[in-house]
């Protein structure tokens, strides 16, 4: 699938080897000034292989910050390639979230750039929050081939899967329905329009089903002790934080300072979801929505690339071998919408995928991959 020339750069293995970009298509990068040394290495690469490459910077945005208009504007021209090297994150479109976009299946997108990825599916696209220059020399040139052949094996053990157990010696013990859900992957492979992941690559993730509050959806403890998303940016965590989980939510979350952090930044998303609703920058009847999945556990990822390492930066922690991550938040099913998605790192997990004759299979023990 791909061909690594020796000494190939990583600006070189992204254009050519991961996005496969081709003289005459229009690629759009989106940068901040933190993220300028590679996005003009990406630019430079682009424009040496005859594409039509355009670089964007906009200052740092958070997980509650919209984009610049002119940014959203540059999305919707609907270019073939959409690179996003973000020191922090991309920031929302503040028109699609009033007024999301419909695709004809009839799902809502609540920014452009979804809408053209996974709607469309008329663009293909790269998405680094928090990428720099050491984690891009480093993680970016590996076995694509490898890759992709684990993400695909691991894919195949979860797609008939009910639920998955996942425990560890740090305190994780919680039961996750996955019945129906499809799972994804970031095998580095995003060369057809519609595809698209992050750089790194390397992971392969589903989405719980939404739970009720009560006993439906996700039940048990997450014990995170890797690192954290927070709203300002990833940290190691010096101090575990457990999460208690409850019809898919989590109810109360625990441990030093680390743990107030995170619950401030859930509680600034579910006030601020109430306020965008009032200020008419959500639908009538969303905001108590958003502030609901604010607690969401919306995601279960496995890390899958042999380069990557706990650094604390989600990023590329994400992608660790010996770990798995949970988000709290918006998920990728579309069906639980959220001011924002909070990925955290648990270490040496025991993940157990369980099926509905009964059987099941171990994907990883005490961190140990299986496959």
């Amino acid at each position: 699938m791909f061909n690594l020339k020796k000494n190939q750069t990583s600006a070189e293995t992204v254009v050519k080897n991961v996005l496969k970009i081709k003289k005459g298509e229009r690629v759009l990068i989106i940068a901040n000034p933190a993220t300028s040394n590679i996005a003009q290495d990406l630019y430079t690469t682009c424009d040496k292989a005859e594409s039509l490459p355009v670089l964007i910077y906009q200052s740092e945005k958070t997980s509650f910050d919209n984009a610049e208009p002119a940014v959203i504007a540059a999305i919707k021209s609907a270019p073939d390639v959409v690179i996003s090297i973000s020191s922090l994150k991309l920031g929302k479109d503040s028109e699609a979230t009033t007024a999301p976009y419909i695709d004809d299946s009839g799902k809502k997108y609540d920014h452009i750039f979804d809408y053209l990825l996974d709607g469309e599916k008329s663009i293909r696209a790269v998405w680094a929050p928090g990428l720099t220059d050491d984690m891009f020399e480093r993680t970016v040139n590996i076995d694509y081939v490898e890759l992709a052949e684990r993400c695909k094996k691991l894919g195949e053990k979860l797609s008939d899967a009910v639920s998955v157990r996942v425990t560890s010696a740090g305190g994780t013990d919680i039961l996750v329905p996955v019945e129906g859900r499809k799972p994804m992957d970031d095998n580095g492979d995003f060369s057809k329009a519609g595809s698209g992941g992050n750089i790194p690559a390397g992971e392969v993730f589903i989405s719980p089903i939404v739970g009720d509050g009560k006993e439906s959806g996700c039940n048990g403890t997450i014990v995170f002790d890797g690192s954290m998303t927070f709203a300002d940016g990833d940290s190691i965590l010096q101090t575990p934080i457990s999460v208690k989980v409850q019809g898919g939510f989590a109810t109360e979350i625990s441990g030093g300072a680390e743990a107030k952090r995170l619950l401030k930044t859930i509680s600034d998303a579910e006030s601020r979801s109430l306020q965008m609703e009032k200020k008419g920058e959500l639908p009538q009847g969303q905001g108590e929505i958003y502030k609901r999945n604010a607690r969401n556990i919306g995601e279960l990822g496995i890390g899958l690339n042999p380069a990557a390492r706990i650094t604390g930066n989600m990023l590329e922690d994400e992608k660790a071998f010996k770990t798995c991550h949970f988000a709290i938040g918006e998920n990728y099913d579309n069906d639980a919408p959220s001011l924002i998605h909070l990925d955290g790192v648990v270490r040496l997990p025991t993940i157990v995928i369980n099926y509905k004759d009964g059987t099941s299979f171990t994907a990883l023990e005490n961190g140990v991959l299986k496959i």
